[in-house]
C-alpha cells in the first residue's frame, strides 16, 4: 500500500504515514465522518488552528520564533493562517458591498467631503483591500526589520512575523466588526479608524515578546516603528491615489469639500 499523500510504501496496519504524517483513510466520503473531520479541523480545542489562535495571544513568540527555527506541525503555517485572514475579510466586504453600504456613514470626523468622492472611490476601495492589506505586511516588516530585531532575523523571516500577525489581527477584527455592521452599520467607519492603531499596538506587543527590550529601548523602538510605518501606509495611500487620478477615476474636483 502506498500514502495517497506522498507516494511512500507503507504496511496496511499503519493509521499515519511514517513519511509525511498523514492520516491513512481507508472509508468513503460519509456525512458522518466528513461532519467529524470539519469538527476535528476547527472546532477541537486541540486543533491547530485553534492552537494558534491562542498562542498569538498568550505567547506570539513561541508560534513565531518556532515556526521560523523550523517547528512546522506543532502551529498552522503563516500562509494558510492569512488565507483563513483573506476569506474571512473577502467575506466581511461581501456583506458590506450587498447589504449594509447604504447605512454606512463615510465621512468619519465631519469634514464636509464630496459624497460623490466617496461614491468613485468606494467600490475601488472593496476590490483592493485585501491588496492593500497584503501590501502592508512588507511595510510593518521592513520596518520591524529595522527597528526590532535582537534575534537577527533576516528580512524574509520578518515577513513570517507580520503574516501571523496582521493575519490574527484580521481574524480578530472579523467577529468585531460583524457586529458593527448588524448592529450599528453607520459606527463601522469610526470602528475602523480605532481598529487601526490597535492593530499597530498588538503589532508591537508581538515584536516586543520576540525581541524582549528594555523599557526605555522599547519606547524608542517603537516610536521609530510607528514613524516607517505610517510613511509607508501613506506611501501606499499616495500610490493608490496616484492610481485613480492616472485612470480618470477621480479627479481634483471630488477633493473639494462641500461648503456648509
Amino acid at each position: 500500500m502506498e500514502c495517497k499523500n506522498c507516494g511512500t510504501p507503507q504496511r496496511t496496519d499503519f493509521n499515519y504515514c511514517p513519511h509525511c504524517g498523514a492520516k491513512v483513510i481507508r472509508n468513503r466520503l460519509t456525512f458522518k465522518n466528513l461532519s467529524h473531520d470539519i469538527t476535528e479541523r476547527y472546532f477541537d480545542l486541540d486543533n491547530t488552528f485553534l492552537r494558534t489562535f491562542i498562542h498569538l495571544f498568550t505567547k506570539p513568540e513561541l508560534v513565531i520564533d518556532g515556526y521560523i527555527s523550523g517547528i512546522r506541525r506543532k502551529y498552522l503555517n503563516p500562509i494558510s493562517y492569512l488565507g483563513i485572514a483573506l476569506t474571512l475579510s473577502g467575506l466581511l466586504i461581501f456583506l458590506m458591498q450587498k447589504i449594509f453600504i447604504i447605512k454606512m456613514d463615510m465621512d468619519v470626523f465631519n469634514q464636509g467631503v464630496n459624497p460623490e468622492f466617496y461614491e468613485k472611490i468606494t467600490p475601488v476601495i472593496y476590490d483592493f483591500s485585501s491588496l492593500v492589506f497584503i501590501l502592508l505586511i512588507p511595510v510593518f516588516a521592513f520596518a520591524g526589520w529595522l527597528t526590532f530585531n535582537r534575534q537577527g532575523y533576516v528580512f524574509s523571516e520578518y515577513l513570517v512575523v507580520f503574516l501571523y500577525t496582521l493575519a490574527q489581527w484580521s481574524i480578530v477584527s472579523f467577529p468585531i466588526s460583524l457586529f458593527v455592521l448588524i448592529f450599528a452599520p453607520q459606527e463601522y467607519m469610526t470602528l475602523s479608524a480605532i481598529m487601526l492603531p490597535l492593530m499597530v499596538v498588538y503589532s508591537i506587543y508581538t515584536l516586543q515578546r520576540i525581541n524582549k527590550f528594555s523599557a526605555g529601548q522599547l519606547i524608542l523602538r517603537t516610536f521609530l516603528f510607528v514613524a516607517l510605518g505610517i510613511i509607508g501606509y501613506f506611501g501606499i495611500v499616495i500610490v493608490f491615489y496616484g492610481i485613480l487620478f492616472a485612470t480618470g477615476t477621480i479627479t481634483l474636483e471630488d477633493l473639494k469639500p462641500i461648503k456648509n
